[in-house]
């Protein structure tokens, strides 16, 4: 095999599909990236078995030919050449000559044949997002993901597309995160995506929007066990994760006894100022007491104590509700809306936080029981 192209454009994609290297594994294959060279395009691949990500680049090809190149060797070298055209040379042996100007590499590669099969997905639904619309749908829906395997299927996001609708929910046991958009699609089913590859797709639209890359829509196309989101030429597919996902429909309370229109940037500051005195050795939920259009907020530990009081529109019965000071921070960040409307129906039921207006989010947070 034997190719040239830009320095900047191989990094660029080495970096990208690297997020897919399995750092360490039994099979050495996984820890490299394939290179696949064929009539001026090279296809670059990283996969874990469970996570993979694909993208094809122009170059100048002498002669075709694919090998497999430790990720991190890879990397290194091609980050830290210099500019211009990198040059790469392999023979029958996988010695591979990478060269760039008065800088030369020689490393040893593997056989092609040692890296696992891609899945090919067939009977798939296939539809599609604006990438902006996708990103913050992410970004508003992500946090909410187990971070633990105790319940594996909460370790991703549930897709729920229903009446020309896609409503993405995550869900820790401790809280719910819920987003909606509208989409051209007539079927109804569900699927729960890995929160690790959601992701790493999080990754690319962020590093693609920076380079002003990515206008076209996202592709998305799924299959019973698997999904492959296409973006700004990366082709991302993953395993789908299976399981009995919470009846979320259910778990959001439908009345509310306490309605508060709050201002989003005060409320998170009055959390960040009681946090000041929460550790992981100084633990204490935080304490609310809405009341005559006021807010009073109060948390003590070992630390110290602090008490604090802003004003908001109070609808309905007066309530003291206690709360995680991560939870709530998150689910107000995540609104991303200067004002919010938070319901409740009494000190043990879960505080929902939405628009002002419409439902296209919605986040509910578990109070903690307080003692007295």
């Amino acid at each position: 095999m034997k190719f040239s192209c830009d320095k900047n454009s191989l990094c660029e994609t080495i970096n990208s599909v690297s997020l897919a290297v399995a750092s360490k594994s039994t099979m050495v294959a996984l820890e490299g990236i394939l290179l696949k060279c064929n009539e001026n395009q090279l296809t670059l691949t990283g996969y874990n078995l469970e996570l993979g990500i694909i993208k094809t680049i122009p170059v100048q090809s002498i002669e075709d030919g694919e090998i497999i190149i430790n990720a991190t060797l890879l990397s290194n070298i091609v980050n830290k050449m210099p500019e211009g055209e990198i040059v790469f040379t392999s023979d029958h042996k996988l010695l591979t000559v990478i060269r760039c100007h008065e800088v030369e590499f020689t490393v040893l590669g593997l056989n092609a044949e040692d890296y696992p099969e891609i899945p090919v997905i067939s009977d798939e639904t296939e539809f599609s997002l604006e990438p902006d619309v996708f990103k913050q749908m992410i970004n508003q829906t992500l946090f909410a993901v187990a971070q633990t395997e105790q319940t594996p299927v909460y370790t991703g996001t549930l897709f729920d597309i229903a009446d020309h609708t896609l409503s993405i929910v995550s869900v820790d046991g401790y809280r719910l995160a819920m987003k909606k958009e509208k989409i051209a699609l007539d079927n109804s089913f569900q699927f729960v995506v890995p929160g690790k590859t959601l992701n790493e797709v999080q990754k690319l639209l962020t590093k693609l929007s920076a380079d002003e890359e990515e206008e076209n829509n996202i592709n998305i196309r799924v299959s019973s066990k698997h999904i492959i989101f296409e973006l700004g030429g990366y082709r991302v597919i993953s395993r789908l994760l299976e399981g009995d996902f919470l009846d979320y429909k259910n778990a959001i309370p439908k009345d509310s006894k306490t309605k508060v229109k709050v201002n989003t940037r005060e409320f998170i500051d009055s959390i960040n100022r009681a946090s000041i005195i929460i550790n992981d050795r100084a633990k204490s939920p935080i304490k609310c007491e809405f009341s005559e259009n006021v807010v009073k907020l109060n948390c003590e530990t070992t630390l110290g104590k602090v008490q604090d009081t802003f004003s908001a529109q109070i609808d309905g019965d007066d309530v003291k509700i206690g709360f995680n000071n991560k939870y709530m921070f998150d689910a107000l960040k995540a609104s991303e809306c200067d004002e919010v409307l938070i319901e409740m129906n009494g000190p043990l039921s879960p505080m929902k936080v939405l628009p002002l207006e419409g439902d296209d989010f919605l986040f509910l947070v578990l109070p903690v029981r307080l003692k007295d």
